[in-house]
This record gives structure tokens, sequence and C-alpha cells, in this order.
């Protein structure tokens, strides 16, 4: 089964390690299908039903973004606010289309692992600020998974620590 990556970069052209996993993904399009919000939805103004029904097609599904003010970036939150609606993704009569599906978020970090930690810069790990993704993800019955995070962006941005990210990214991919 194919998976799903819905990748959410509001300045893609600018992006480096983004740009790069997309161009990796769409090497292999009988493993991976990449559907990028910001080109799909320029104006932001989502199709709904059509991201609904390619939700449903898919039993694997990666949400693919760079870490924005400990968050995704806007459209993503806006696509999940309009896309999982009551109804369909949940509620008595719902039938929680998004339900069993595998689900995982794959993340690039400009700071270094050590800030997300209690005793880092941040004072959170990944995991605590990343729980409203899977909180809303289990809240839908979906088969939430732990994300890929890969860090250090901000001060490794040579093209081997980029290139060093693929295969990991592919390997995360592969044991999803």
């Amino acid at each position: 089964m194919k998976t799903l990556v819905i990748v959410t970069h509001p300045k893609m052209e600018e992006s480096l390690i983004n740009k790069r996993w997309v161009e990796e993904l769409k090497k292999f399009p009988e493993k991976y299908t990449v559907h990028e919000l910001y080109e799909s939805y320029p104006d932001e103004n989502i199709d709904v039903k059509k991201e609904q029904e390619l939700i449903e097609a898919y039993d694997k599904i990666i949400l693919q973004f760079p870490f924005y003010w400990f968050s995704s970036p806007p459209l993503l939150k806006k696509w999940m606010d309009e896309v999982l609606l009551h109804g369909w993704a949940y509620g008595s009569k719902s039938g929680f289309k998004v339900g069993g599906k595998k689900i995982a978020l794959a993340i690039s970090v400009g700071v270094d692992l050590d800030d997300y930690s209690a005793e880092g810069k941040y004072k959170y790990t990944m995991k605590e600020l990343t729980r409203p993704f899977e909180l809303s993800f289990e809240y839908v019955k979906a088969d939430y998974k732990e994300p890929f995070v890969y860090y250090g962006l901000e001060h490794n941005i040579s093209p081997e620590w980029i290139e060093k990210s693929v295969p990991l990214y592919l390997d995360f991919l592969d044991q999803f």
C-alpha cells in the first residue's frame, strides 16, 4: 500500500531539506504520493471534499513540515480544522473515516535535539510539543505513530547534513 505524504511548507522553493525529501519521494511514485498543500492551495481555499477523498484512499499518511513556532505551518492547522470534520472524522454518526489509518509526522527542526529537553533551551521535548497532533489523531481514532524528527538544520545546513537525512527518512517510511 502506498503512503500519502502531505507536505506543508510555505516557501518550498527556499527549503533545503523539505525540498530534498520531496525530490527523493518523487523518485518512488509506486511507494509514495506526495501532496503539497501550499502548491495545491496557494490561496489557502481548501477543497475539503477532495482532501477527504484523498485521505480515504490511503491507509498510511505522513504529515511532513518544518517546525514553525513550536508547531506546524499555518496551512496544516487550517487543513486539520477544515478537513477533519465532525460527522466525517469523528462523532457518533461519522464512521470515523480516519480511524485505523496509520498517521505520523515528519518534521525538520532548526535547533539541536539537546535544546528540546527539560534542561535544554526550550524546556520541552519534541514529544511534548507535538502532543496536540497525537491527541487530535487519537481523537479521530487514527493509529498515531512516533514522529520522524531531523534536528540541527540551523547549524548544520551543509549538503552532507541534508543528504544524511534522506536515507534516515526513507528508512522511517519503510518501517512505518
